[in-house]
């Protein structure tokens, strides 16, 4: 992200970008995974319970699955498991239901 930023910061100084046009899109175009996309689902293991700056923008609408399973024990079975609970989500991205 900071990275993201300064080079922002630096098309600014330089005059190729206003300051007004930068958007949700100026930022995402300049981190490092610019072109790919956006992960649906994160899988954290080892029971954490935090992102640990992993990812920050672009998770922003992922959903998350933790698992007490540590990362070296993770199976093709917990794999199916993220996946299963993950279909079964109701995914709003932000909104919120109207019905």
């Amino acid at each position: 992200m900071v990275d993201a930023v300064r080079q922002i910061a630096e098309e600014v100084r330089a005059g190729q970008l206003l300051p007004q046009a930068i958007t949700e899109q100026t930022i995402a175009a300049h981190l490092y995974t610019a072109g790919r996309p956006d992960p649906d689902l994160l899988i954290r293991t080892a029971g954490e319970m935090r992102v640990s700056n992993f990812l920050l923008w672009q998770i922003s609408y992922a959903e998350l699955w933790v698992t007490d399973r540590c990362w070296p024990e993770f199976r093709t079975e917990d794999l199916h498991e993220a996946l299963h609970a993950y279909v079964r989500r109701d995914r709003r991205f932000g909104g919120i239901r109207t019905s």
